[in-house]
């Protein structure tokens, strides 16, 4: 009697090149085209029609291969799956979740296009695609969010945390915005890797155990004087940004963004709108005779901003101009925010005005909420003679003490 199945042998498989479909048995057949390509399929009869479904090429798949996938599709059809329905409807599944899959870039891309317009600073979304971009993209970018984990995230913020802590901490919160992102969108599920508390802290030191807390440069405030009359002499509009930031005790960005229209002349105030400012709440500076001097000359320059680029009206000053200026004069051991404590310094040390008066010039919010409900006005008379004093002091010409030589008989004189 002829063997029912397994009907071939692994020496006539290898040696038939005769084209044709050879039973091996339980449907299992050999075919070989007329180009001699070898390759398996199942045929099997289904709603009385036969049905042919390809298990893979001889070079790929061998005769024990080839009987074991025979068997898997005679255990479907023993429970009523049609295995070549079941094999499309899996290959369909993939191709949907391929589709559906993005890549880590892809979701930090679109994470920050959806939140660009709640952001203030138009620069904070190139700050974010830039960080992820340099750190976070050599690694993992190119993956699919899915498959981002706990040790590609670790994989890129090892290298960074002991070095450059304030920017591995940002980058970490970048990373853990985008994963959520992609969670609720569908694209990934489980718990997120780049979370901090009970995840990252048990791996990582805290960062205010590893980063030294570094202030910005300033000068003691008894210097001055000295250093204004040298900004003074300075040429350009970065110059006299440097001059009109340090009479009004403002932040880089709020003098660099400086548009015409913040300006009231005859009342001597600037009004920096919410948008740009780090509290989000609108700000008014009163402008010192000094201060509005040089306000009402950069304003007569023209231009869309109080202080332009070069040659470019509509454009405004480089957020580098302040720190290219000071290190022209050989003064980059300072920095443009630095004046700000000077500031800050000098009105706690040298005045009587109150804290909450100072605080309110640096446009800073007040600790205390219950201090903060309290206080519903933005002390512009007060300030305003902060102020002024600051101003008189900056410009406040600094005197050398001389020794005076008294002759020697004088000196002695009470002594005779």
């Amino acid at each position: 009697m002829a063997k029912a199945i397994n009907r071939l042998s692994q020496a006539f498989v290898n040696k038939t090149a005769a084209p044709g479909d050879y039973c091996d048995g339980n449907g299992l057949y050999l075919q070989i085209t007329k180009n001699g390509v070898k390759s398996w399929l199942f045929r099997y009869m289904r709603q009385g029609r036969a049905r042919y479904m390809g298990l893979g090429p001889l070079h790929t798949v061998g005769l024990a291969d080839a009987r074991t996938r025979s068997l898997e599709c005679r255990r479907l059809l023993l429970d009523g799956i049609d295995p070549l329905d079941a094999k499309q409807k899996e290959r369909a599944a993939d191709d949907t979740a391929k589709a559906k899959a993005m890549s880590f870039d892809e979701c930090a891309t679109a994470y920050i296009e959806a939140h660009r317009g709640g952001w203030k600073n138009e620069k904070h979304g190139e700050q974010w695609k830039n960080t992820l971009a340099t750190y976070a993209g050599p690694v993992f970018g190119k993956l699919p969010v899915a498959d981002v984990d706990t040790g590609l995230v670790m994989k890129v913020l090892e290298p960074i945390w002991y070095v450059k802590t304030e920017t591995a901490s940002r980058v970490r919160g970048r990373i853990e915005s985008v994963i959520d992102w992609a969670k609720v969108r569908g694209y990934r599920t489980g718990e997120n890797p780049a979370r901090w508390r009970g995840h990252l802290d048990k791996l990582l030191p805290k960062r205010s155990n590893v980063q030294k807390v570094e202030h910005h440069a300033a000068l003691p405030y008894a210097e001055l004087g000295a250093f204004f009359q040298e900004v003074q002499k300075q040429e350009g509009a970065a110059a006299r940004a440097l001059e009109l930031l340090i009479l009004t005790a403002a932040r880089t960005g709020e003098i660099i963004g400086a548009r015409r229209e913040e300006f009231d002349l005859k009342a001597k105030v600037w009004t920096i709108p919410a948008a740009r400012m780090k509290m989000g709440k609108e700000h008014r500076v009163p402008l010192s005779p000094a201060a509005l001097a040089i306000v009402k000359d950069a304003l007569a320059a023209g231009g869309d901003y109080l202080f332009c680029s070069p040659g470019k009206k509509d454009k405004p000053l480089s957020n580098m101009a302040l720190l290219a200026l000071l290190k022209r004069m050989g003064r980059d051991d300072l920095t443009a925010h630095g004046f700000r404590s000077v500031f800050r310094d000098w009105s706690g040390e040298t005045t009587n005005f109150p804290r909450e008066v100072i605080e309110a010039a640096l446009a800073h919010g007040l600790k205390s909420k219950v201090e903060a409900a309290y206080a519903r006005g933005d002390l512009f008379v007060k300030r305003a003679k902060l102020m002024d004093q600051w101003a008189a002091y900056a410009q406040r010409v600094p005197t050398e003490k001389k020794v005076v030589e008294v002759p020697f008989g004088r000196r002695n004189s009470g002594m005779q």
